[in-house]
Formats: structure tokens, sequence, C-alpha cells
């Protein structure tokens, strides 16, 4: 497990700050019996400088898409100056075994030799190891918060998607950039179980993956041999949040967040691309 890093950026007195959480979007889920999406990378900024007047662009890193077979890293999300990697996709066959690396590495697909992708230092963590034994196990994708599970030492379930990063910064506690599970070539096996319940969990034989949970930046589930429900292993797109003191926050955004309130903070929650003018 990755010791987390947290950010803090100092002002001078008087000066504007907010706490931000940007996630990246997760990596998609391998196909014939592939490994699991690793997670988008999490970085947490506990006090985050603005400048008056500044906008500061805010992108929404969009999960690895899975069509057919194949998968795809997760994008990049940023807030300012602020970027968390995307994740890495799982190995899915066709010479390409290995998980990705990216914000969390991508679980790496029943082959010899093969092995998962490496996280992204304070950001996330390496994917797991796949098992050729038995029903042709894969790895779990790493996840923000924990590294991504190997294959059972039988072959006959599929490796555990790495936890996500949890936070409060809405007012509840959510997990985030969490891996998915890692896909089983054989129908008498049992895909890997996604990171923290947000991540996507991965299938065995002609069965479809079941998807990451959206917008949590989490790893997409390994497919079974069949390739059934190849859009349900994409990764999840990324979000960025801000939460602010009410009486600090302009109210000049753009992209449609989502703005509550909890206590004498104003918290943005944004899912598509946008800015905010501090």
């Amino acid at each position: 497990m990755i010791t987390r890093r947290v950010l803090h950026s100092f002002w001078p007195q008087g000066g504007l700050s907010a706490e931000v959480l940007v996630v990246a979007g997760g990596g998609g889920g391998g196909g014939n019996g592939g490994g699991g999406g690793g997670g988008g990378g999490v970085v947490y900024v506990a006090s985050q400088s603005l400048v008056a007047g500044t906008q500061y662009t805010v992108t929404i890193g969009a999960g690895g898409a899975a069509s057919g077979s194949i998968s795809y890293d997760g994008s990049n999300s940023v807030f300012g100056s602020v970027t968390a990697i995307g994740g890495g996709r799982g190995g899915y066959g066709f010479g390409v075994n290995n998980g990705a690396n990216g914000g969390s590495g991508g679980g790496a697909r029943a082959a010899a030799g093969a092995v998962g992708g490496n996280g992204t230092a304070g950001q996330g963590n390496n994917g797991g190891l796949a098992n050729t034994a038995g029903n042709a196990a894969s790895g779990g994708g790493g996840g923000a918060g924990g590294v991504g599970g190997d294959a059972s030492g039988n072959g006959n379930t599929g490796g555990a998607g790495g936890a996500g990063f949890s936070s409060s910064i809405t007012g509840t506690a959510t997990f985030y950039g969490a891996g998915g599970g890692g896909g089983v070539y054989g129908g008498g096996g049992t895909g890997g179980t996604g990171g923290s319940g947000v991540g996507g969990t991965g299938a065995a034989g002609n069965n479809p993956p079941t998807a990451a949970t959206a917008n949590s930046g989490s790893g997409g589930g390994g497919m079974g041999s069949g390739n059934a429900g190849s859009a349900f292993a994409a990764g999840a797109n990324g979000v960025v949040i801000m939460r602010i003191l009410t009486t600090n926050y302009t109210g000049t955004v753009t992209g449609s967040p989502t703005v509550t309130t909890d206590g004498s903070h104003t918290v943005v929650k944004w899912t598509v691309s946008g800015s905010y003018t501090a």
C-alpha cells in the first residue's frame, strides 16, 4: 500500500484557499479473461491556494473504454495545476498481457510471465498477478488505497481490485479510484471483486462483468473468454470536487457542476469539464 501524499499549498495571510480532490478516469478491464483495470489516480489537496480573479480550468478524465476484447487507459483529470493520472488498462491478450502503468496499474492477464502495471507514486498502486492454472484467472487492477489482488493459487478466482481512497470532502465518506476485479477465462471460475464496492467486478467465461460506479474513477472488471458485455468493462469517468468556505465562494463556474452546502462550506462537484473563477 502506498503512503498517501497530501499536498499543501500555502498562501499569504488573508488569501483564499480551498480543499480539492482530483480523480482521474479508471482503466478499462481487459478481454479474453483479462486483467482488471487500474483505478484513476487520486490527488487530495488539503489547502489549495487560490488567487482572486483567476480562472482555474477543470478537466474530467474519461474512463478507459473496452471494445470487444481490447481495453484502454483512463484519461487524466485536472484542477488548475493539479493533475491526476488516468488508470492503466488490464492485460487483454494478442500479445498484450501485462497490465498498463497509470495512476494505478492494470492487472495482468493469465499468460506466462505477465505482470501487473505500475501505479504512480502518491496517486495509486500496482496491478496484481495472474495464474494460468485451473480456469486461468487474471490479476486485479490497483487502487488508490491498495494494490490489486493476485489471482487465486488454483487459478479459479480472479484477483480482487485494489481498495479505493476514502474522502469525506462532500460531507459523506465515499471511495474513489478503486481497481477492477480480474477476469477468468474458463466458465467454471469466478471473477474478482471490485475494490471498495465501486470498482468493476470481473467476469468468467461467457458472463459479463459488473460496471464500475459512475464518476468514481474506478477501474473496470476484466472480461471472460466470451468478452460478453464489453461495455460494462469500461473504467469509470473521473471527478473533481472543491470544498470552500461559503463566504469565499464566488459562484462563477462553468461545466454545470453540482453545488451543495455542508455546514459553513460550499461543495462544488464537476462530472464534466469546466472551470472556477476565484
